[in-house]
């Protein structure tokens, strides 16, 4: 009965948000690349009043970096002691 259920409600999420699969994906990039930004800020010379606080989540960041300053149009690490490109 219960691998009835769990398939039933698959087949319900998959009826309902498999359209919008793409959409849900590119709201949460952008929403990741606005995360980047604000965790960033300091470091790319944006005053930011936050900036003790997002400090520690920058070690977080380093892997996604190369992904996200090419698709912010950057050819190169605006960062100078982040050298992944």
């Amino acid at each position: 009965m219960t691998s009835r259920w769990a398939a039933f409600t698959a087949g319900l999420r998959e009826f309902y948000a498999g359209p919008y699969r793409r959409t849900f994906a590119r709201a949460r990039r952008e929403e990741d690349d606005l995360f980047t930004v604000v965790v960033l800020g300091e470091a790319l010379g944006v005053p930011d009043p936050a900036a003790y606080y997002t400090v520690e989540l920058m070690p977080a960041l380093y892997p996604e970096f190369h992904d996200w300053h090419r698709r912010m149009g950057m050819e190169r690490s605006p960062l100078e002691h982040v050298g992944c490109c």
